[in-house]
């Protein structure tokens, strides 16, 4: 498997921020970390493993996302300072990190791409599909929150809703036409029923309900109680659903 490190300077965020790559050839993924995770978690927990033959097929290439999670969603106080922190690092992603990456791939710069996650990886997953649609046209959202509600503290402004996705698709009219495009993707979206899933279990079926009334067309699996917040598990969850995406 081909790896390859970058650290490159943002002027979204006025810093280096660093990712990686992993594979030759195939769909770009984006894969965004746990909640206060970094870019390399992935390949710590030897997630890339469990999909190397998808990888060394050239169906499928990842770029790794490092996050500011500690400074946005884990802190605490000023929810207008964080939630426009959180807005900056959408932008790095979008305006800086994705064609970067595309470039580095040798992929045409409108290639349209996939976002991964677990945990708080899930959400960031699915808030950058829904916002992005023209960018993005494959999803896989494990165990993530989709309500951020509980993050704001009771307070509201553009940035908290456009990073709340149960928000934002709750009043899109149906006849939007980011409707079309979110069913011309594929959308997938799973979480356990076991320890620690309570609150990514009532925010995706929240989100499903919400989907379902906008005609959105998405695959929303719950697994079994026995299948808990967790790598073990979430190792299983790409090796069932990514070689049906790629």
């Amino acid at each position: 498997m081909q790896i390859r490190y970058f650290r490159e300077y943002s002027q979204n965020l006025d810093r280096f921020m660093e990712f990686k790559m992993y594979g030759h050839a195939g769909k770009m993924c984006f894969v965004f970390p746990c909640q206060d995770g970094r870019f390399f978690e992935w390949e710590d927990r030897h997630m890339f493993e469990q999909v190397e033959d998808l990888i060394d097929q050239g169906r499928i290439q990842f770029c790794t996302v490092d996050s500011i999670d500690k400074e946005t969603w884990s802190a605490f106080g000023n929810t207008a300072h964080r939630m426009r922190l959180q807005e900056q690092w959408v932008h790095y992603v979008m305006d800086e990190l994705v064609p970067s990456a595309l470039y580095k791939a040798g992929l045409p710069a409108d290639s349209k791409c996939m976002t991964m996650g677990a945990s708080m990886g899930g959400t960031h997953a699915a808030n950058l599909f829904f916002r992005f649609p023209d960018r993005f046209d494959k999803v896989l959202g494990i165990s993530g929150v989709y309500n951020m509600e509980e993050y704001y503290g009771g307070y509201h402004d553009e940035n908290t809703y456009l990073n709340n996705p149960c928000a934002y698709l709750s009043m899109m009219d149906p006849n939007h036409p980011y409707i079309q495009k979110y069913n011309n993707s594929q959308i997938i979206f799973v979480v356990g029923q076991g320890s620690w899933e309570d609150v990514c279990k009532a925010t995706l079926g929240e989100l499903a309900s919400i989907m379902y009334e906008k005609g959105i067309n998405a695959w929303v699996d719950f697994w079994g109680h026995d299948v808990y917040h967790d790598w073990p598990w979430w190792e299983l969850m790409i090796k069932y659903f990514l070689p049906q995406m790629v």
